[in-house]
């Protein structure tokens, strides 16, 4: 038988074990981008609403105390002012956490309390071209100093000049980075632990998987008796395919088991039908030699070749009807059925055969009418052939009994004799074609035809024998018409 080979479904991108991998990580990675994203927009968003009220604060002291600029400049000494609106760096200081600027209405930095306008002060005021506009907006913007993100708003003092206040938002973005970095190597290590995780619990489910295959692969190479084990711990879906392909595979080894058994049966069908058939054959074909050769001189040895042509010629004409008769059942012939008086027809029987061997003692048991749904022509051939095998395979004097009952919905037919009866490796082959318990005379076809006929009418036949207690052939037949297959 040829041997095959199944891919190896374990490796390579294209396996089930790293698509679901993949599809795990996938799915965790979308989800970790998805969490940190929401965090880290809260968290910004709760960092910003603190700058920003610190700095709506500055700006609703400076806005509600209606202070102007010489104002200012008086109380620039006082700490509790000095602290909030002096700027606490020096001109060189990177990225102040605070700027504080005065400007006019057309954006120039003023002196206050004599302290000359720092660079921070000047790119504050640069930025903002119309410092009306953002007092008169309110809101907090951001804004770029010295390539530094800061937080700047304004405010409009009693005498018409604009304070404008930043506050720096670096730290946030330091702080949003540092957890964008932690998040992303906790998320690495998840993803890690995951595929772990998940190559490990893959390859456990798909142990059953791998088992199909192996059992498929010993199949294909021969071994039909094989079948998928069942794990230990087995998933609802996967076990249900086991269970499937078992029972697939099951029914694929009856069929091929069949099969076998069929081609075997056909291979010795053939064998027996042209053994059977040449032995007449043969004859006829001796005896036309010597014919030709001028041998049978006198008229009594033509009219005995005569004679025996004739008699091979019938017995060969009868094996042809019954193998044609086996071949119409075999292929389920549409039988007449009709009501039919089964205790008549086995009267008749009963009667042929006490005309053709009167010294036979024979009871039957088929008083009054019994009638069933059946072909007559075939029920008369199974009859015919049932007490045809007694009067063959029997001796002329041994009884015989042909009993006929009914019994819930069926009739049986039981033909029952006191001869030899068979052993039970030739019981178990008398519905064979071509057999012949201890190769005995007739063609062996007389009971697989009454098999057939009794089949067709849906019924069944069975035996019961042993050595030296005779042979009993009984026939089961439903009274109605049986449903076509």
């Amino acid at each position: 038988m040829r041997k095959f080979t199944l891919p190896n479904c374990e490796r390579g991108a294209h396996s089930l074990r790293a698509k679901l991998t993949l599809a795990n990580l996938a799915l965790l990675a979308l989800g970790i981008v998805m969490a940190t994203a929401v965090s880290l927009m809260g968290m910004r968003h709760y960092l910003l609403a603190q700058v920003d009220t610190e700095l709506t604060k500055s700006r609703d002291s400076l806005s509600g105390s209606q202070l102007t600029i010489p104002q200012l400049n008086m109380l620039s000494t006082l700490s509790g002012i000095g602290d909030h609106l002096m700027p606490q760096e020096s001109a060189d200081s990177p990225n102040p956490d605070k700027v504080f600027a005065a400007v006019d209405s057309q954006g120039t930095v003023l002196t206050i309390a004599g302290f000359a306008p720092t660079t921070d002060q000047r790119a504050l005021a640069a930025v903002f071209s119309d410092p009306a506009a953002l007092a008169a907006d309110g809101t907090p913007r951001d804004i770029s100093l010295r390539h530094a993100p800061y937080r700047a708003i304004g405010t409009r003092l009693a005498d018409g000049t604009y304070i404008l206040i930043a506050a720096s938002t670096g730290g946030l973005h330091n702080g949003m980075a540092k957890a964008l970095k932690l998040d992303l190597a906790f998320g690495s290590l998840l993803l890690v632990l995951l595929a772990a995780l998940t190559m490990m619990s893959v390859r456990r489910r798909m142990l059953p998987l791998e088992d199909m295959v192996e059992t498929s692969t010993a199949i294909a190479e021969g071994d039909l008796t094989r079948r998928v084990p069942s794990s230990h711990h087995p998933t609802q879906e996967v076990e249900q395919l086991r269970v499937a392909l078992n029972s697939m595979l099951h029914q694929v080894e009856s069929a091929y088991r069949t099969r076998e058994r069929t081609a075997a049966q056909l291979r010795r069908f053939v064998a027996d039908a042209s053994h059977e058939l040449r032995t007449p054959l043969s004859a006829i074909r001796g005896y036309l030699q010597l014919y030709d050769k001028g041998m049978l001189t006198e008229p009594d040895e033509r009219k005995r070749a005569w004679d025996r042509m004739n008699a091979e010629a019938d017995r060969m004409g009868r094996l042809v009807d019954e193998l044609l008769m086996l071949a119409r059942l075999d292929q389920q012939p549409e039988l007449r059925f009709r009501s039919v008086d089964l205790s008549r027809l086995v009267r008749d029987a009963a009667e042929d055969l006490r005309v053709q061997q009167p010294e036979r003692p024979v009871t039957v048991g088929a008083d009054g009418s019994l009638l069933v749904r059946a072909d007559e022509s075939g029920l008369r051939q199974v009859l015919g052939n049932l007490v045809t095998n007694v009067r063959t395979h029997t001796p002329a004097d041994v009884p015989v009994r042909l009993g006929l009952e009914r019994e819930d919905g069926v009739v049986r037919l039981c033909v029952a004799d006191q001869g030899p009866g068979l052993c039970e490796d030739d019981a178990a082959r008398v519905f064979d074609r071509f057999f012949r318990a201890g190769g005995g005379a007739g063609s062996g076809l007389g009971l697989a035809i009454v098999q057939g006929v009794v089949k067709a009418h849906g019924g069944d036949v069975a035996v019961r024998t042993a050595p030296g207690e005779g042979l009993a052939v009984t026939v089961t037949l439903p009274t109605r018409t049986p449903v076509p297959s």
